[in-house]
């Protein structure tokens, strides 16, 4: 058997938080080092919400805790074709969630939206991010893929993450980083989201995962072959040891595979 995902189970979303916020951190140092910034792709849902709670407390005071979002580039794992401001857009839900409440001494990160003349073509669309993506990850040498320090992920109740969804077309893509979607089984219909092995070459890739909602396909996707087909099975299939599923333990309950105990 090969190496596996990490799979942390929290008694609650603030005990996550904290903890979310120290493997984030460890991410930022990590990327700081490597390049002097931090590149990370988010994607919606409730992640924004408990990525505030994460990363907005004040600092304890010593360098290995603080958040500098100056050196923060941030990217959509998938987006939705519809205006920025739409109560749909993946960009107004982290603007209001997150970027809106950054304190000033934390710093400003860079944030990359989608091109919003660009909604009645989601071909065009995905590849204007692509372009954005190539400036940033291309721009001094030709790369097959771009490698995030960091994903930050969810799970839909199917098993989809990003706008990757069981069964359809797109995870087979292995060309393109971000692809069009004008058929996705969630409205709204049309996306762009960044391709699976674009997810599964980032340095780290972590899902947040909270909810008695979410049992029955965490069973699936760490307990069973068929499980394993699924988008977020793969994403563990390909990332291996890079995953990191951030639960609280009613997302959990009843599934067998093997926690860890600590970052």
């Amino acid at each position: 058997m090969g190496k596996q995902p990490n799979l942390y189970a929290f008694e609650d979303i603030s005990t996550l938080a904290r903890r979310l916020r120290t493997y984030v951190i460890q991410c930022q140092n990590a990327g700081f080092d490597r390049h002097g910034l931090f590149k990370v792709a988010v994607s919606g849902g409730s992640l924004p919400s408990t990525l505030a709670k994460a990363l907005l407390e004040p600092a304890d005071g010593g360098s290995e805790d603080a958040v500098d979002f100056a050196k923060w580039e941030i990217f959509f794992a998938d987006e939705r074709a519809v205006p920025l401001d739409h109560d749909d857009s993946n960009y107004k839900l982290l603007k209001n969630e997150l970027l809106d409440k950054i304190p000033t001494p934390m710093g400003q990160p860079i944030v990359h939206p989608v091109d919003a003349k660009l909604l009645d073509d989601v071909q065009e669309m995905a590849d204007q991010y692509q372009d954005t993506l190539m400036q940033s990850f291309a721009a001094k040498d030709s790369v097959k893929l771009p490698i995030f320090d960091l994903l930050l992920l969810g799970c839909g109740p199917d098993g989809h993450t990003c706008s990757l969804f069981p069964n359809h077309e797109l995870l087979r893509e292995s060309d393109a980083w971000v692809a069009p979607i004008e058929d996705s089984p969630k409205p709204p219909a049309k996306r762009i989201t960044l391709s699976l092995p674009v997810v599964t070459h980032g340095t780290k890739i972590a899902f947040v995962a909270t909810g008695a909602d979410k049992k029955d396909i965490m069973k699936q996707i760490f307990d069973t072959e068929e499980g394993r087909s699924l988008p977020c099975g793969l994403v563990n299939e390909g990332g291996a040891e890079k995953v990191s599923w951030f639960t609280d333990n009613g997302a959990v309950e009843g599934v067998g595979f093997p926690r860890r105990g600590s970052l």
